[in-house]
């Protein structure tokens, strides 16, 4: 007799603010309780959240990476893409251009898409690339600066070329 199995991903969601009166009221009641506390007492809770020694007195410093990690073990840290855009930003600000690519404006439409505007009586159609925009045979790496090209002076380029917030994918 065959076994027939089948592999099932199970995503565990993290609990969201708001799913549990309960939990949002233990949590409140800490970050409160932060308040209240010596330096000290900051301190120890710290080692306790943290495992390690906290690196600083600063008591605003103390709070606010307490009050995070508090909710941070509630509810669930950044997510992967979050993390991933990080890592990707840190890089590029480090010189590292090897994951530049996954840097995207989430608004931009795909590749192909044509933007067609007319400005003092021309007519401008620019095409959507992988990397950028093209205009009249040259490569541009936003809206706004093909925006300038053909008027002279700055622009918000999604306004110039008249498309909306939601449009783009924004809610």
């Amino acid at each position: 007799m065959k076994r027939s199995s089948t592999a099932r991903a199970i995503t565990l969601e993290p609990p969201r603010p708001g799913a549990d009166q309960a939990r949002d009221a233990t949590v409140l009641a800490r970050l409160a309780a932060l308040k209240t506390m010596s330096v000290v007492e900051l301190k120890a809770e710290w080692r306790r959240l943290f495992g390690t020694e906290a690196p600083n007195n600063s008591r605003s410093f103390l709070e606010l990476r307490l009050a995070y990690r508090i909710q941070e073990l509630t509810y669930g840290g950044p997510s992967r893409e979050t993390i991933r855009l990080l890592d990707a930003l840190a890089d590029e600000l480090d010189g590292k251009p090897r994951r530049k690519a996954m840097i995207a404006d989430p608004r931009k439409p795909i590749a192909g898409t044509r933007f067609v505007r007319e400005w003092n009586g021309v007519g401008h159609t620019i095409t959507v690339l992988r990397d950028g925009y093209d205009w009249q045979g040259r490569t541009y790496k936003s809206l706004s600066a093909i925006a300038r090209a053909i008027t002279g002076v700055r622009w918000n380029g999604w306004r110039f070329f008249g498309i909306r917030a939601n449009e783009r994918g924004e809610q």
